[in-house]
């Protein structure tokens, strides 16, 4: 029997070792097909112009199997082309929450679609709650010069600090996959902490 095929597109290729680690402890008898296109990041954080939409678009419609976007800043455009977005199943869990939810990001480009994303899912809840957006851009030079466990430190830290000034929030949200590190370090809050990648593999893999 062929192997099964998952195809992901990546726009940093730190991710390509996360979900293969996944992979290997949740469907190790599936094949991962990385894309790593850091430029649709790139060009996304200048201007999405139609040009950058037609190519995210043709690249999703290339591949044959099923698409996970790991890029929170084009999900929105792979999404439209059938791509499963990398922060959809995670949303949802903190729309469930039953509380106010605090949305920590690090990349500007992520706050628009992380929010609408967020808000869609609470409204598709009887009672949508508050959302709280914590910016931690001045953090994401560290991740970009690949010091990964500075970078999680410092989210967790911030993310600490917040989280005793509103002790009413029921969920966090880590919203890029890249910061899903710091879940670690926050181990001991009273509150979920809520992280991409293996919710969305699991989703995708489901779609198999």
């Amino acid at each position: 029997m062929a192997r099964m095929t998952l195809t992901l597109l990546h726009t940093a290729e730190a991710h390509r070792a996360t979900f293969d680690a996944l992979r290997d402890g949740i469907a190790p008898d599936v094949t991962l097909h990385h894309i790593l296109r850091p430029d649709f990041l790139s060009r996304a954080q200048e201007a999405m112009t139609e040009d950058l939409i037609s190519e995210i678009k043709k690249e999703i419609h290339k591949h044959p199997t099923p698409v996970l976007c790991t890029c929170t800043t084009i999900g929105p455009i792979a999404e439209s082309a059938g791509a499963l977005r990398i922060d959809a199943p995670m949303m949802q869990v903190a729309a469930d929450s039953g509380g106010p939810v605090l949305m920590v990001y690090c990349l500007d480009s992520t706050r628009a679609p992380s929010l609408a994303l967020l808000t869609r899912a609470l409204h598709c809840t009887a009672n949508p709650h508050p959302i709280h957006a914590l910016p931690l851009l001045s953090l994401w030079p560290l991740f970009a010069a690949d010091n990964h466990d500075d970078f999680a430190r410092a989210i967790a830290r911030e993310t600490r600090i917040y989280i005793a000034q509103h002790p009413d929030i029921t969920a966090i949200v880590l919203a890029q996959v890249s910061m899903a590190g710091a879940a670690r370090y926050l181990t001991d809050l009273a509150q979920p902490v809520l992280t991409s990648p293996e919710p969305a593999l699991r989703a995708a893999l489901a779609r198999l």
